[in-house]
């Protein structure tokens, strides 16, 4: 039975490796429809061509689903390509993002720092009068805001009390709401302590301090000093 057209031209289409081996099959079935053609009997001749029409049929279907599988390939391929862009936008995206937010906190960070001069500013004006009336501590030298050891400290100064010398040593924090911010007074008033030696007097302003930190303060033997009450002192 002759080949069809269509089947040829079908098979044309595929990948030259399928290409060889359709080309190949249908030569094969040609060959031996040829030579049975002499030694069958009609019936069974018809019978051949109706098994090779349907090897045919299972060819040309073989050959639709290569090229659906190539389709549906081609379509993940692109896909593929298109999430790989989209990723690539998104992670620009976010790298802007990221470097917008660093900008943000540091501008934050450094009005925070901005605020707790202020604070500190406050305090070197009325605190030597507030701490001499409410804590008997007499400021000799001026508050200071120096470092020792490389470790910044926001008020210093030489002071007196009960008639003996010490060093006052102050931490500025904005707001007293964690018991963990002594940690960073506690160092700096160690750092004093091994450089000058003698008492150091562990201070803290804010212009807020929690109920409960404020009584852990105390008991610690920090003295903590609100905002508002050397305005109102």
């Amino acid at each position: 039975m002759p080949v069809s057209v269509t089947l040829i031209k079908k098979i044309s289409e595929t990948p030259p490796e399928l290409r060889e081996i359709f080309f190949s099959l249908l030569e094969e079935m040609e060959q031996q429809r040829k030579e049975l053609e002499n030694q069958v009997t009609k019936e069974e001749f018809n019978e051949l061509k109706e098994v090779i029409k349907e090897q045919s049929k299972i060819i040309a279907d073989l050959i639709n689903t290569q090229k659906r599988s190539e389709e549906r390939l081609t379509k993940l391929e692109i896909t593929m390509q298109e999430l790989a862009e989209a990723q690539k936008r998104t992670e620009k995206e976010i790298a802007k993002l990221t470097r917008g937010l660093q900008r943000t906190r540091k501008e934050l960070g450094g009005l925070a720092r901005s605020v707790a001069y202020a604070l500190e500013n406050e305090a070197f004006r009325y605190l030597p009068t507030f701490l001499k009336k409410t804590h008997d501590i007499e400021i000799i030298d001026r508050l200071i805001r120096t470092t020792v050891q490389n470790e910044e400290v926001d008020i210093f100064a030489r002071v007196r009390l009960n008639g003996k010398e010490a060093i006052l040593v102050g931490e500025a924090v904005l707001k007293l709401d964690d018991a963990s911010k002594f940690k960073n007074l506690w160092k700096k008033v160690n750092v004093v302590r091994e450089e000058f030696g003698g008492e150091v007097i562990p201070l803290i302003i804010t212009h807020f301090a929690k109920p409960e930190i404020l009584e852990r303060a105390q008991k610690a033997g920090i003295i903590v000093v609100q905002s508002y009450e050397w305005i109102n002192s």
